[in-house]
């Protein structure tokens, strides 16, 4: 099972990258500007609209629920990728520098996930991608509530590790909408 999670996974997180990258020689890198708490905004409004519509049944824009999915997945390494590059105040910088940066935060993300899906058994398998939008909108309520104590936290786990939950969650729920065979 864990080799075919991680095809899967590799799959998602190539579109991902794929899309990250086609964004950043089209728009260069105008997201420098943001700082991590409207990222992190960013990615809850993804969440929340992904919500609407599930509860609601029905949509009146046509993007669909995998491209927020995406969204909250780059987002998350944007944000991860900002957080590296804190001491780094320019604005403007060329894919190919941060390519390394988005190839090294998913592929500790991925080692994130084996090492939970080795405890847990795939235990996400099972779980409604509803269930798993509502996980993340958690998670993202715990980074607002991290950001806004200033980083400090008593004994929960920090702001990198909820952004890389986000994400492996996301791809989960694009692996469950069947994401790879379309």
């Amino acid at each position: 099972m864990e080799e075919k999670t991680v095809g899967e996974y590799t799959q998602v997180i190539k579109a991902c990258k794929e899309l990250f990258e086609k964004k950043t020689r089209d728009y260069g890198t105008a997201w420098r500007i943001l700082r991590l708490s409207s990222l992190t905004d960013q990615i809850f409004i993804k969440a929340q609209r992904i919500r609407s519509i599930q509860e609601k049944g029905t949509q009146k824009v046509e993007d669909n629920i995998s491209g927020e999915f995406i969204g909250i997945i780059n987002y998350c390494i944007i944000a991860m990728i900002q957080m590296e590059l804190a001491e780094n105040p320019a604005l403007e910088l060329p894919y190919e520098a941060l390519e390394p940066h988005y190839d090294k935060i998913a592929r500790e993300t991925m080692e994130l996930l084996l090492n939970k899906n080795h405890d847990y058994g795939e235990a996400w398998r099972e779980m409604r991608v509803s269930s798993m939008t509502d996980i993340i909108l958690m998670k993202l309520l715990r980074v607002k509530q991290i950001e806004d104590n200033k980083g400090k936290t008593l004994v929960s786990e920090g702001i990198k590790a909820n952004y890389q939950d986000m994400i492996n969650y996301a791809v989960f729920c694009l692996i469950k909408l069947n994401y790879l065979s379309k």
